[in-house]
């Protein structure tokens, strides 16, 4: 099916991506603060801009769609 829509809303510029980080791989600096935890999640905008990094994925997805932002995984 191929219909167009008039009204919806463009969500393209709204578009995150979340994707796992290893503790190791975050610059020294911020590796005493997460000391202890296996992975973080990092929400990038679509110039691969870091805009958060949290604990857990669910966190990750709810912290974008509560500033109306899509999340999308990315692996």
């Amino acid at each position: 099916m191929d219909a167009k829509y008039e009204n919806l809303p463009d969500h393209a510029e709204r578009i995150v991506y979340v994707r796992p980080v290893k503790p190791e791989d975050l610059p020294e600096e911020m590796r005493a603060e997460v000391e202890g935890v296996d992975r973080l999640y990092a929400v990038h905008n679509e110039d691969g801009e870091r805009l958060a990094l949290v604990q857990g994925r669910r966190l990750a997805f709810a912290l974008a769609r509560q500033h109306d932002l899509a999340p999308v995984n990315v692996h």
